[in-house]
């Protein structure tokens, strides 16, 4: 390993991937720090991008598209949640068949043509319905030939950011060897600036960008992503010679099926005494993924790696047809996996109390000006409170918190991960019950016409939480999902963490739909009409406070059960070790 006077890395090699001899491997050149202009540009640009057409989205399909409020917020949920979703097909395929360098290449281009339709449809009037003002009701919707082309462009989007949102991060972490200590070091040095591009870009976003949108122009603001976009591909592309490409190595979902397949076939065998002796037991010597210890959860599954006289083993020590036996540690691993789903349908309920989406609509039926000047705060801009209080209170916990937790529990990072998740659900519930008594105030306040005399800036509170409830929770359930994972799943990993905000999406898309309907034509009235005036919001938030209490009940029930990955019984891991330490003897 070479490094320059400033200690930064010119080359260094590590085992790769592809294995073209079993006792040569060929050499990986990694660049580290060199290609971290080139990939951190790209993810700044692209964030810029992204974030600059989604954070304004739902006043632009409301203004310009003329849809209704619910309307609108049912079809970006929608929408999000299905670029979420799509987070799985791009981990597959990343990881099966094209590998993350392509991938993000081919997602980068398709996010730069998708914003650029959406773009066209402020662009040119007959993309867009003409304009409406609010007295001019009833306004005209879009035609079938307008939606069709903006959702086209969603599309588009839809395809970029499932390829680029589960492999953007582990594509930054290859340039570096996870071998040394250079390497270790310029991994997190990426992560620490990968979180820091990302916030600098949601804050320029909803800020400057949402501003020119909302006071120049739609067509000037929708252009400057699309410019952002063409930045961030040219970025990616430049830099491309000094990459490390990791080939594709097939796909890790195939062990687990298998287990599944061949524990189904097994159901009516009966499991031996001591079955972490007694079973089918074999490591791959050169697999990325940890040796795991015997768990008693999901004992149905072991039957997999009973054998009998129909199965072969060959005399390196693997099955001869993994779809009739299977070895422990797959076994293992697919408990890993089957112990993280429960815990990830907590984050459903959590995202509706995290992310309240009726904060624009609020926001532009209050007093948003900015004290006693004439400048008024866009309302799209209001996030950027959530962001502000994530990004302060994340090197203070780091910095100040975590050490002391450290020397009071002595373990490594304070508190667990679970621990973590569970203080940020609970802040969800203090945030929809302020939420519910802000909407009321602002309703009261509420003199002639739509806006109401109080000061938008009563919002900041629950925002404020937000965003706290999402440096607890998000980040430690992204390590969660990073540490509990088999190591040659964290691809997938990435984009599980991502379908918790599509089925979040879903699931509030569904509540809108009972709510709308059930409370209109009741004596309390509609909850949520386009008027939040003539409303009781303030309704709908206590319901989102009692949903994400039941998730907190759930939560707690999750945490007692859940056993960590490579915890197990130490004596156990010994005999097991020593019976194979016998039969390689024998």
């Amino acid at each position: 390993m070479e490094k320059n006077g400033k200690g930064e890395l010119e080359m260094e090699e590590r085992t790769p991937s592809l294995v073209v001899d079993d006792d040569v491997e060929p050499e990986i050149n990694y660049r580290g720090l060199k290609t971290m202009p080139f990939i951190i540009g790209n993810e700044t640009f692209e964030k810029l991008g992204a974030i600059g057409t989604l954070s304004n989205l739902q006043v632009y399909l409301t203004t310009v598209f003329n849809m209704k409020r619910v309307s609108a917020t049912t079809l970006l949920n929608v929408f999000n949640g299905t670029t979420n979703l799509a987070t799985l097909v791009g981990a597959y395929l990343s990881d099966t068949h094209f590998g993350r360098y392509k991938t993000l290449g081919f997602a980068s281009v398709a996010s730069l043509f998708g914003l650029l339709v959406v773009n066209l449809t402020a662009v040119f009037k007959n993309l867009h319905p003409p304009h409406c003002e609010p007295s001019d009701a009833p306004c005209v919707g879009p035609d079938a030939g307008q939606m069709a082309f903006l959702l086209f462009g969603f599309a588009l989007m839809i395809v970029g950011a499932g390829g680029i949102r589960p492999c953007n991060l582990a594509f930054g972490a290859d340039q570096f060897n996870p071998n040394t200590e250079s390497g270790k070091r310029g991994i997190d040095s990426f992560f620490n600036w990968y979180y820091f591009t990302v916030t600098v870009a949601e804050i320029v976003s909803v800020t400057i960008v949402v501003y020119v949108q909302s006071n120049v122009s739609w067509s000037i603001g929708l252009a400057i992503p699309v410019i952002f976009m063409f930045l961030s591909c040219l970025m990616y592309f430049v830099g491309s010679k000094l990459y490390v490409k990791v080939l594709p190595e097939g796909s890790p979902m195939t062990s687990l099926v298998q287990v599944m397949v061949v524990a189904f076939k097994k159901r009516k065998l009966k499991l031996p005494n001591n079955p972490w002796l007694n079973l089918f037991n074999y490591t791959p010597p050169k697999s990325i993924n940890s040796r795991l210890p015997y768990t008693e959860q999901f004992r149905f599954l072991d039957k997999a790696a009973i054998t009998t006289e129909e199965d072969q083993i060959n005399p390196n020590g693997t099955a001869a047809d993994p779809w009739n036996v299977c070895s422990m540690q797959q076994i293992e691993e697919a408990k890993c996996v089957l112990r993280v789903i429960p815990v990830s349908l907590i984050a459903i309920f959590y995202h509706l109390g995290a992310q309240q989406q009726y904060i624009v609509f609020q926001a532009l039926q209050s007093d948003r000006h900015l004290g006693n000047t004439k400048f008024q705060i866009p309302a799209a801009s209001y996030v950027i409170f959530a962001m502000l209080s994530l990004s302060l209170w994340v090197p203070l916990y780091d910095r100040l918190v975590v050490p002391l937790l450290r020397r009071i529990t002595g373990k490594e990072g304070g508190i667990t991960t679970l621990h973590r998740m569970g203080i940020g659900i609970f802040i969800t519930i203090v945030e929809s019950i302020i939420g519910a008594l802000v909407e009321e105030r602002r309703r009261n306040m509420v003199r002639t016409g739509m806006v109401s005399s109080m000061s938008s800036m009563w919002l900041v509170p629950q925002l404020a939480l937000g965003g706290l409830a999402e440096a607890f929770f998000a980040i430690a359930q992204l390590e969660f999902y990073y540490k509990q994972f088999p190591e040659n799943m964290r691809s997938v990993a990435g984009a599980f963490f991502f379908c918790g905000y599509a089925v979040s999406n879903y699931v509030y898309s569904l509540l809108l739909a009972v709510v709308h309907p059930m409370t209109e034509g009741t004596s309390g009235g509609n909850w949520l009409p386009e008027d939040l005036n003539e409303g009781r919001l303030d309704y709908f938030y206590y319901l989102i406070a009692v949903l994400c209490g039941l998730n907190f009940v759930y939560f707690l029930v999750c945490a007692r059960w859940y056993r960590y990955k490579g915890v197990g019984d130490s004596s156990r891991t010994v005999e097991m070790e020593t019976k194979k330490l016998d039969n390689h003897s024998a």
